[in-house]
């Protein structure tokens, strides 16, 4: 049996974003169409992350620590991504948007 590996991840030129990470949620532009996932990075300190179309962060979400290893993630068309503060945390969530 064969099969085809995956290209790497590229980065989309011009796509990158910082959120600031704080106690309300704050959310991303909208990613692009080409955009089939994003590269997310906690720099600063540990946040929650949230996708969607119009997403709400909240500390239920996906734990992202400023010592993970940065994270892909899927993406839909136009969505968006949203962070909040893990405890008392403050930082910056560094988010590029990826396609094959």
């Amino acid at each position: 049996m064969s099969w085809t590996p995956l290209s790497p991840w590229r980065p989309i030129p011009g796509t990158g974003q910082n959120l600031a990470i704080g106690a309300a949620s704050v959310s991303s532009t909208a990613f692009n169409q080409y955009t089939q996932a994003v590269q997310i990075s906690a720099i600063g300190g540990n946040c929650h992350v949230q996708v969607g179309q119009s997403p709400t962060a909240v500390a239920t979400d996906m734990l992202v620590k400023a010592t993970d290893q940065p994270y892909i993630v899927r993406v839909e068309n136009g969505a968006k991504i949203a962070v909040i503060q893990d405890g008392s945390s403050t930082g910056t969530l560094n988010v590029i948007e990826v396609t094959h």
